[in-house]
């Protein structure tokens, strides 16, 4: 069992708060494209960032608790996951269902059904019609992707662990890529099979390749011994591509359009789209981690974008803002 010391960079311990910027910007641009759709057309990718950035996340609070005593306490791990946000997912689910029994021609009414996947983790599937009708567009709809999250914090850490029994942190971080691949894969024979929109939205596999790259993107970070050749290579790599990442990004938000409709357009980016953004946002991560000092970090680290008292800097416009030191 590998237990290497903590990186002296703080990747493992320690606050990132060019991370809390962006996911800051990343939901101001969910934020646009459900206010002015036709400014930010592309502001949903938001959501394909959040991903890649909670798993990074998650990836290293499991990594300092095994670097520090060898192994990862499950039921804590999972009391802290529970108790982080499902008390407010209940008191919304209560507004919701309440504000539409007194109010029931608002855009509440009738929608009380959705607050038990809502208050369950699983509106994902509910809005794909995995328990019968689909779903989707109520005020609770917005919940899965902490569905998505929420299923995806029950299988990694347990497999996380698994691996690091029998390989090196680095090699995990491969094995992990891979895996990663294969639900590309995965995704590329359901849009092949005429998957539905919301199936390719809103499942945990479809999106299992974005969550895991950004545990990948932590995993290798996580190997770096600070001063080394590696850790030398990696940052001429994020000054060179960093940059490149977040200037796409940024173009996507205002320029790219998700298709809806079948057709060959529809079929590439259901395939390779959330795999390539993924990719963009886990090399706009290492940017930010491997240079704290550059322009960009800075901006973002900034108290109007990242909280130094832990709150969160916006409201949750997707249902999956937390701060990067939950």
């Amino acid at each position: 069992m590998e237990r290497l010391a903590a990186p002296a960079s703080g990747l493992v311990s320690g606050r990132q708060h060019a991370l809390d910027g962006l996911r800051t910007v990343a939901g101001a641009g969910v934020f646009l494209f459900h206010t002015v759709t036709g400014f930010a057309p592309g502001g949903s990718i938001g959501v394909d960032v959040f991903f890649t950035l909670s798993g990074f996340v998650i990836t290293l609070l499991i990594m300092k608790e095994y670097r520090a005593t060898g192994r990862l306490r499950l039921r804590v791990f999972y009391a802290k996951r529970l108790a982080r946000l499902w008390p407010a997912l209940l008191a919304l689910c209560a507004v919701v269902v309440t504000g539409g029994l007194i109010f029931p021609s608002s855009g509440w009414g009738g929608q009380a059904a959705d607050a038990i996947p809502a208050a369950g983790y699983v509106m994902n599937l509910s809005n794909f019609g995995a328990f019968g009708s689909s779903t989707g567009g109520g005020a609770l709809s917005p919940t899965w992707t902490l569905a998505v999250e929420e299923q995806f914090y029950l299988i990694w850490p347990v497999l996380l662990l698994l691996m690091l029994r029998f390989w090196r942190v680095r090699t995990v971080a491969w094995v992990t890529a891979v895996l990663a691949a294969g639900f590309l894969v995965s995704r590329f024979f359901l849009v092949s099979g005429g998957a539905s929109l919301a199936r390719l939205y809103n499942g945990p596999d479809t999106r299992a390749d974005e969550l895991l790259l950004g545990c990948a993107v932590a995993l290798v970070l996580s190997s770096i011994r600070p001063g080394s050749r590696f850790h030398g290579s990696l940052q001429a790599g994020v000054r060179r591509g960093g940059p490149f990442a977040g200037l796409a990004l940024l173009a996507a938000v205002f320029t790219l359009k998700e298709p809806t409709t079948p057709g060959a357009w529809f079929d590439v980016f259901w395939t390779v789209g959330p795999t390539t953004l993924a990719l963009l946002a886990g090399l706009a991560i290492g940017w930010l981690v491997l240079q704290p000092d550059g322009l960009i970090s800075k901006v973002l680290s900034h108290r109007w974008l990242s909280r130094p008292d832990g709150t969160c800097p916006m409201a949750c416009t997707s249902g999956t803002c937390r701060s990067s030191s939950c």
